[in-house]
């Protein structure tokens, strides 16, 4: 990790025209200043004065930057016309400001999803209706950002805000409620005509049909919505705004000019579009001219409110949680539930690295971005239940997000998991991706098992305090299990041919799905049985804890003994696709890395009939998280399983961006060699996260990404549906969890502690010996989930030695289901 320190905090901070070098000089302390000294102890006072928002907002990152609460539905931001606009956003100072909507997502692919009702200002177009000078289509109104003079962009962000100066001399601010965001548009002393744009159709995709819109004269709201097209998947959803206008600190008034747009012709008295020329997919919204104010400069604020029902919610949102148009107030109450939120997690600093600490915080603020409340917007039924949407998607992020959460948002992980038994309840299968209430395409499996498995196995004895049903959760994890849905390309699993012969396929057509990623799909379904399995018996279900766990075995299937790699025939045994009839078909080992001599990829596509997504079969070979210790024993031992490992590092087929590959810099553990995961995973993050724009190496993955990289900080790493993390030394000499629902701190210290090497090579980072609560713990490599419940002090004994093991016995290594571990 190179040492940016300070420096490159304040960069990705960025400052503010005229006072850009005061801000830039402010934002230099800003760790500093978070870090508040209470005798021995270190307390991080301002949490959220530590996120950079801007981390990953170019190359292909996709983060959000913009204003929103922990899982709000609204995401006020700015959009861009950058071919990587998916969050809205691009940190590149080349691409130009479009609008800035109320909707986005954070850090995925596919198509640009949400970016809904964008807001717009005007200091001066000429004439109202005049199509030289006030152009309303998106394309005609874009303008540069104003830019620093280190030639960055002129925005800024903290959680719950977000601001811009534009080339026009305008000023735009953004904050955020759940459902509903304002705006402060504040424009150049003298502007005579301040006009605003509201624009109903244009989203990320520019997909919107059957638009409607009215405008009122006297009040100057303008209501409406429009159809769009999902973002990865092939539905569509509806959805309405609510637009109100009111001068700051001044009476703005009825509008002194108003009309609806189509593409750049603004009509002049028009309220709605029944009295344009409209076709099937035309730009279209609202202009509207207000008197300046006569007493100062000019601020306008804007409150917009959301709906996926009708405008008439959309409007009733708005009114009920931001009545008052108060700015500050709406702001300081976002800010204040980040920094509680955030608070919840505190790490002690001597010794560390102000970027680390920056990045801790960054990366663990993007795992409560998605997925998103929704409650109350979900247009397919009625429910008093909880309602999230944005699931993009569960293959992403129920290796490590979850497991995030549920060290320190146990509330909010309940009310996740209630509204996915309830979209069970109502749509037959768990959502294994969906955004805006749509169905999106399946990646890996029924990822929503492990989601569900996590919460019960951690929190079974607090799920009916939690409004979580037992018997609930149950029925929808054997409904993803037991029963094939009408098409497993978007729910569920290919049920019936998994159940008949424990793997999928190569060459098997059935019309409920496409035949695709059958060995990824086995590897998937076989751990989500683990962790129905692991429910099952917490349940006292002892016949399906047996019955599952034989099928979480089942990837012993696709695992062909004599597939070697080319031109490394050392490296033998290999996950493959097979036939119906039990004989193996073959892919390339090498098949969708960066040495696959065909250069293929592994995305969506009905014509891949190679058996693997998003990773090669190299990396699919390790991911048998259940049974790691069966993998070794195919493998052909600990030192070829190790040899295996190096060989993944060494050729380049890790891949940080593919969340197959995340868990495999700790596979060592397993080979009772811990401390070469904790080197690999610290060299992991000083070669692909820092706290620049280009921070990631990849989409973020809704919080995927951030997830996993605060669990490597911390020095843990999860199993998903079990009792165990994997145990390696933070990158802090202290860090602590507080659980409200144990109302617990469990706090684990590094012993001598000299900080962290900046290349993640070497240092005095290995773990020689565990004690929780003063008692010697029996393994180097693992915690159990106990320590968390009653609130402990773990402390590590760190040493230099890379030579650590796990501990004595075969007890101190991680548990595997092959060994007894899980029963």
């Amino acid at each position: 990790m190179k040492k940016l320190t300070f420096v490159l905090l304040a960069l990705c901070t960025w400052g503010f025209g005229a006072n850009a070098d005061v801000n830039l000089i402010a934002s230099l302390s800003t760790v500093s200043s978070a870090i508040q000294p209470s005798g021995t102890t270190v307390t991080i006072k301002d949490p959220a004065s530590l996120v950079n928002l801007f981390i990953g907002t170019r190359n292909g990152g996709h983060t959000f930057p913009g204003a929103t609460l922990p899982h709000g539905m609204v995401k006020v931001g700015m959009d861009t016309n950058s071919p990587g606009n998916h969050a809205g956003y691009d940190g590149d100072p080349q691409f130009n400001a479009t609008g800035f909507s109320q909707l986005h997502d954070d850090g995925t692919g596919g198509a640009v999803p949400l970016s809904l009702f964008k807001l717009w200002a005007f200091t001066s177009c000429g004439q109202f209706d005049t199509f030289e000078e006030c152009q309303t289509s998106i394309a005609g109104r874009n303008v540069p950002r104003k830019n620093l003079s280190t030639g960055l962009p002129d925005d800024f962000a903290e959680p719950g805000y977000f601001a811009s100066n534009l080339s026009t001399g305008i000023r735009v601010e953004l904050t955020a409620t759940r459902r509903a965001a304002i705006h402060r548009y504040t424009f150049p002393s003298g502007t005579r005509n301040p006009r605003m744009v509201v624009d109903i159709t244009n989203d990320g995709q520019q997909s919107s049909t059957d638009p409607i819109m009215d405008l009122d004269s006297e009040t100057g709201r303008v209501s409406g919505g429009a159809s769009f097209a999902a973002s990865f998947g092939p539905g569509r959803y509806r959805a309405f705004t609510c637009v109100d206008f009111k001068g700051d600190g001044f009476e703005l008034g009825s509008p002194r000019e108003f009309g609806a747009w189509l593409g750049n012709f603004p009509v002049r008295q028009t309220t709605n579009l029944h009295q344009l020329y409209t076709s099937f997919r035309d730009e279209l919204g609202s202009l509207l001219t207000f008197a300046p104010n006569g007493n100062g400069t000019t601020s306008i604020l804007a409150r917009v409110g959301v709906s996926f029902i009708s405008p008439e919610q959309a409007c009733s949102n708005a009114e009920e949680e931001i009545p008052d148009f108060d700015f500050e107030r709406v702001k300081s109450s976002a800010w204040a539930q980040w920094n509680e939120l955030l608070g919840r997690i505190q790490v002690k600093t001597d010794n560390v690295d102000p970027e680390i600490v920056s990045l801790l915080y960054s990366s663990s603020y993007r795992t409560h971005i998605s997925p998103a409340d929704y409650t109350g917007e979900n247009p397919k039924w009625n429910s008093t239940e909880p309602y999230y949407d944005s699931f993009y998607c569960n293959w992403d992020t129920y290796r490590t997000l979850y497991s995030w959460m549920a060290l320190h948002d146990p509330d909010t992980f309940a009310r996740i998991v209630r509204g996915l038994i309830n979209i069970q309840q109502h749509e037959g299968w768990l959502p294994e991706c969906r955004g805006a209430t749509a169905q999106h395409f399946i990646q890996g499996g029924s990822n929503g098992d492990p989601i569900l498995g996590e919460f019960f196995v951690k929190f079974h004895e607090h799920a009916s305090a939690l409004n979580v049903s037992a018997s609930a959760l149950y029925a929808a994890l054997l409904a993803d299990a037991e029963d094939q849905p009408p098409n497993w390309d978007l729910q569920g699993r290919q049920a019936n041919m998994w159940k008949k012969l424990g793997y999928i396929p190569s060459d098997v057509w059935e019309p409920s799905g496409t035949n695709t990623k059958q060995v990824s799909r086995t590897l998937e379904y076989a751990f989500s049985d683990f962790t129905i399995s692991q429910v099952a018996k917490i349940l006292g279900k002892k016949a399906d804890g047996t019955k599952y766990a034989k099928r979480a075995g089942n990837f012993v299937n696709v695992f062909n003994p004599n597939t070697t790699v080319p031109g490394h025939d050392d490296i033998k045994g290999m996950m493959q696709p097979r036939f119906a009839d039990g004989t193996f078909n073959f892919t390339d080992p090498r098949h969708c890395s960066v040495n696959d001599p065909e250069q293929s990829t592994c995305f969506l596509n009905a014509a891949n009939v190679d058996g693997f997504y998003e990773g090669s079969p190299i990396v699919y070979t390790q991911y048998v998280p259940q049974d790691t210790a069966r993998l070794i024993q195919l493998q052909g031992g600990n030192q070829k399983f190790i040899d295996r490992l190096n060989f993944i590092f060494n050729e380049n087929f890790f891949d940080s961006t593919d969340e197959p590959s995340q868990q495999i810099p700790f596979m060592y553990h397993y080979a009772n060699r811990p401390g070469l995961s904790t080197q690999r995973s610290r060299q992991v993050i000083a070669e692909f996260y820092n706290t620049s724009s280009n921070g990631l190496p990849g989409n973020d993955d809704s919080g995927a990404m951030g997830s996993y990289v605060a669990f490597y900080l911390a020095g843990l790493y999860p199993l998903p549906a079990t009792r165990q993390f994997l145990l390696s030394s933070p990158f802090f000499p202290e860090i602590s969890f507080f659980n409200p629902i144990f109302g617990k701190t469990t706090t684990i210290k590094a012993n001598n502690f000299k900080g962290n090497p900046t290349n993640g090579t070497g240092g005095t980072v290995f773990v020689k010996g565990v004690k929780i609560d003063g008692v010697p713990w029996g393994s180097n490599c693992f915690l159990d989930w106990n320590a968390f419940i009653k609130g402990s002090v773990v402390e590590l004994d760190l040493t230099d030695n890379i030579n650590v093991t796990c501990g004595k016995g075969s007890d101190a290594l991680p548990p595997s289901l092959s060994t007894g571990g899980y029963d």
